[in-house]
């Protein structure tokens, strides 16, 4: 590549760089709106723990699904194509949320089921299309640490997002915190659709890397040629094995975001508003170990994956331990806990879902992979839900925490045999 291509190749990239964290960014400002707003819908409609739970279990399990979908439309469609459909819905939706928490009719609350049923899977068009373009645009050897930086946005959109729904829930109401995020959003969505190039061949560039085994075959015009054909059998073992690894983590993850608002409004006695900016701890220490593991992997020999996994997955359960035995005698230890475990826990979850997804295949599979990680990892986040929202009202806050170590440390020997046998695939 001459210094004029180098040049544009580095604008174009930069463009695609931008608009793909302001759409995940987006994606979580409307989507963290639910679990700031849990402690007023649930004395709104009269809720106990485990109804105000449905919502977001029902959204919870087509975004599950939902990323099957993902993963099977990425053999077929352009992956900004997906994206810009999905972002418009996602706002719609949430739009939507907004108008029925402030009806006044019977039927509302189960609306609202409906809604987030169809956001979810609205939702689950963000991560492995997103993941897709990045892989599009980067050689293995330097995506640790670009996609450390670029998975900020899910850290940043998560602290925004709750940060923006407490502070319109407390100055315009329940139904604001919902209308403002989406405006958030569809701002967004119009900036991806002018800036994201699919890959660098739509603009008359190339992109290559020694490490990728197969190069995206492409028509005339620099659109992917669709594939149809079988996936390998060692790829579709490891991102199999990769996604059951992934359901830990995802399962922890969730059910703190979910429900660590909510606890420390009901357990300690706060604010609605001071609950929300209290619980994104977990987001602005976790988006840390984001840089810190995809830095470190990046050191690795063969720029390898997994024993980062393993070794801050050990850090992790040290950290959630605690969190069991200490986190819940006061507001300062919850929180410096909270902040802690989401720094072990997220450098692995970006891993394991991002840099990891694109490296098992070749690009033209980072979809797929990214999906299929991402939905069996996401059936954690539907098993925590429920049974958070039971244990919680019928054990106590203490048995919630002690779940939590159990399924930390089945993640952690989980990863130790990743880390393992994972040499063979380069993870």
């Amino acid at each position: 590549m001459n210094a004029q291509g180098a040049e544009a190749f580095r604008r174009y990239r930069i463009q695609l760089f931008v608009a793909t964290w302001l759409s995940y960014f987006g994606f979580y400002v409307v989507r963290k709106v639910y679990a700031v707003v849990k402690l007023p819908l649930k004395e709104h409609f009269g809720l106990d723990d485990i109804q105000i739970a449905w919502p977001w279990t029902i959204y919870l399990v087509t975004y599950m699904l939902g990323q099957f979908l993902a993963a099977w439309l990425g053999r077929r469609m352009e992956s900004r194509r997906i994206l810009a459909i999905g972002m418009s819905v996602a706002a719609a939706c949430n739009i939507a949320l907004g108008i029925l928490v402030d009806a006044q009719v019977a039927s509302a609350f189960l609306w609202i089921c409906v809604t987030m049923g169809i956001f979810g899977v609205a939702q689950a068009t963000g991560w492995p299309h997103n993941v897709a373009l990045f892989a599009n645009w980067t050689r293995k050897a330097e995506r640790g640490t670009l996609f450390a930086v670029w998975g900020t946005c899910y850290q940043f959109g998560a602290i925004v997002g709750k940060g923006l729904a407490g502070f319109l829930l407390g100055w315009l109401g329940l139904a604001w915190s919902f209308f403002g995020s989406s405006v958030v959003l569809l701002a967004f969505t119009v900036y991806f659709v002018l800036r994201a190039n699919e890959r660098p061949e739509s603009v008359g560039l190339s992109l290559h890397d020694e490490a990728e085994p197969g190069q995206v075959a492409t028509a005339k015009d620099g659109t992917a040629v669709r594939e149809t054909g079988p996936l390998p059998r060692a790829f579709v073992v490891s991102v199999i094995a990769m996604g059951l690894i992934y359901f830990g983590f995802k399962f922890l993850r969730y059910a703190l975001d979910s429900w660590s608002a909510l606890i420390l409004g009901e357990h300690f006695g706060l604010s609605t508003s001071f609950a929300a900016y209290f619980s994104t701890a977990f987001d602005w220490v976790g988006f840390l170990g984001v840089l810190v593991a995809g830095y470190w992997s990046d050191r690795i020999p063969g720029a390898r994956r997994a024993p980062v996994i393993f070794l801050m997955t050990c850090g992790c359960l040290v950290v959630t331990t605690a969190m069991w035995m200490v986190g819940l005698t006061s507001p300062v230890l919850f929180v410096l806990l909270l902040g802690l475990i989401g720094f072990m826990a997220m450098g692995p979850d970006s891993l394991l879902s991002g840099a990891g997804a694109m490296d098992v295949g070749s690009r033209r599979q980072a979809a797929v992979a990214a999906g299929v990680i991402n939905g069996l990892g996401s059936i954690g986040p539907i098993v925590q839900e429920p049974a958070i929202g039971w244990l919680k009202q019928n054990q106590g806050l203490d048995a919630v925490f002690g779940l939590l170590v159990m399924i930390v440390l089945l993640t952690t020997i989980a990863t130790g045999l990743l880390a393992k046998f994972g040499r063979r695939r380069g993870v």
